[in-house]
């Protein structure tokens, strides 16, 4: 496949972000910020995987004390998470690129029971008093019914469990949440991130309102794809009134089943979003600054489906496309020069090649990530420690004409 004119390599404009090439940092959870507050070991992470006009989406980052599910994330909630990150983010734009906060609620894919007392001491020490609820309320969904036990959810303690049943949001307490959007909205524009990505995959909150597998409510939010996309247009509508649509971006996986979170067709549910986003993209007379989409179903067999309904929802959507899930540099390089992607994410290879971009553009061998370290609470080690390209084989000329 020809690099020459538009290819993985060359520049974007975004919105109002102008980008030297199309490779992007996907948002992926690493439980490294103890407590929820982002350290040095944060700034350290994003800094190696920054380029002269590159594009970074933050981890999963929690918008609210209901939102917890996993151990050591960080928030964006309290005084103490914004000022920690505004280390992150200036650290970033040090190195000339731009970066977004992705806003997250794991809704029902999270634990209320509280820990054992040894442990509770340790996280009492850490801030944190309950797994993961406050209080050891039971989580809030669409729903009250729980995950299957197919899905595991990490605990503290770094064992597996399963995922509490949670209690269904009553209508009146809908608008609570969506303000828990607005604000954390605010919050990471105040930290110095150049906008939010709103997360709305994977089986987290917002999924749970749009598939028809995850939500069985009878009233506005729930039966007809009209009111199971209402709770997600009504807190995109809130983030951007908040920070501007040049600000906000946002991220769906209609055809991943991550956390029970089906639906019996996510072609049309893909659609019925993208129309209601381009409709407010025109009442608004301004584009959000991109849409995320996860192409990458997880499930053998289903490759060619799942590709074939990520290029119908790519040519529907009027805006920046960013498409995700399992690309190679041929595939990334491949799916701009086709046209079914203008930018692209990169999960697992970005977390061992701090110098991915480098590497791609090179064509040069890419380290291999050590799944098992994905995971833990380590500063250095399966986090900020892998090796970057000798300066010999160019580390660090990041040039991208």
């Amino acid at each position: 496949m020809s690099e020459k004119g538009t290819s993985l390599f060359s520049p974007w404009k975004m919105g109002k972000f102008s980008l030297s090439h199309r490779v992007v940092l996907a948002p992926m959870t690493r439980c490294r910020a103890l407590a929820g507050i982002p350290g040095d070991a944060l700034v350290e992470y994003y800094t190696q995987r920054s380029t002269p006009g590159g594009f970074l989406i933050s981890e999963g980052t929690l918008i609210s004390p209901t939102a917890h599910g996993f151990p050591h994330v960080p928030g964006i909630y309290s005084d103490a998470q914004v000022e920690a990150w505004t280390k992150v983010v200036k650290a970033v734009h040090d190195k000339g690129s731009i970066i977004f906060c992705q806003l997250w609620h794991v809704g029902r894919a999270s634990h209320q029971v509280i820990v054992i007392e040894a442990l509770n001491i340790y996280l009492l020490n850490l801030g944190i008093t309950s797994v993961y609820q406050p209080g050891g309320a039971a989580p809030i969904s669409s729903t009250d019914k729980a995950i299957s036990n197919r899905w595991r959810i990490l605990m503290p303690d770094g064992t597996y469990g399963t995922c509490t049943a949670p209690v269904a949001l009553k209508t009146s307490e809908i608008q609570e949440v969506v303000e828990h959007y607005r604000q954390a909205a605010l919050n990471a524009i105040q930290a110095g991130f150049d906008g939010v990505e709103i997360h709305g995959g994977y089986g987290y909150l917002i999924d749970q309102f749009l598939k028809d597998g995850s939500n069985d409510r009878i009233d506005e939010y729930g039966g007809s794809m009209e009111n199971r996309c209402r709770f997600l247009m009504q807190v995109i509508q809130a983030v951007v009134s908040a920070v501007s649509a040049e600000r906000v971006a946002f991220r769906m996986s209609p055809a991943i089943d991550h956390n029970d979170a089906t639906d019996t067709d996510p072609l049309n549910l893909g659609l019925s979003v993208i129309e209601r986003l381009n409709k407010l993209q025109l009442l608004m007379g301004s584009k959000l600054t991109y849409l995320h989409v996860q192409k990458e179903s997880g499930r053998p067999g289903t490759e060619d489906a799942v590709a074939q309904m990520t290029r119908t929802w790519r040519r529907a959507y009027q805006g920046t496309f960013i498409c995700s899930g399992g690309f190679t540099r041929e595939l990334g390089i491949q799916a701009v020069a086709e046209g079914d992607a203008d930018l692209v994410s990169y999960g697992r290879v970005f977390i061992s090649n701090p110098d991915l971009v480098l590497r791609l553009k090179l064509n040069a061998p890419l380290n291999e990530y050590i799944r098992k370290t994905f995971y833990t609470h380590d500063p250095v080690v399966g986090y900020t420690d892998y090796p970057f390209l000798s300066k010999a084989n160019g580390e660090h000329s990041h040039t991208f004409e």
